[in-house]
């Protein structure tokens, strides 16, 4: 099974861009929405509607909110939910290290791996 991903509004758009280019070439490719892109999931979302779509949906949630983030999990698993984990972006990160990554992850890990964690990535 392929990994899914919910890139946060505050992810660089130049990794999605990256991501389309990549999946235009059709090989490992990767299964991403925005938020903003889902009628039900709009922009300025707050951090518990995303991590409770996020969960729904199956997604993991990539972000670089190192401030809010970790605690509305901490919060969301409190409250008897799951997450199929948050992935948070290190400053710094470039966007091919960041595509690699998710590529790698997306089509070598299982999903369990993954639930009701927070990981700094790469």
């Amino acid at each position: 099974m392929v990994l899914t991903f919910l890139l946060d509004e505050n992810i660089r758009a130049s990794l999605f861009r990256a991501i389309q280019r990549h999946n235009h070439v059709g090989q490992d490719r990767l299964d991403v929405v925005l938020v903003g892109h889902s009628i039900d999931l709009p922009l300025s979302a707050d951090d518990r509607t995303i991590l409770q779509w996020a969960e729904r949906e199956g997604r993991i949630l990539v972000t670089e909110d190192k401030h809010t983030m970790p605690r509305h999990l901490e919060g969301h698993l409190e409250d008897g939910h799951h997450s199929p984990g948050v992935f948070l972006v290190r400053p710094g990160t470039s966007i091919p290290s960041l595509l690699e990554f998710l590529i790698l992850v997306a089509h070598a890990s299982k999903p369990d791996e993954w639930r009701d964690r927070i990981e700094f990535i790469p």
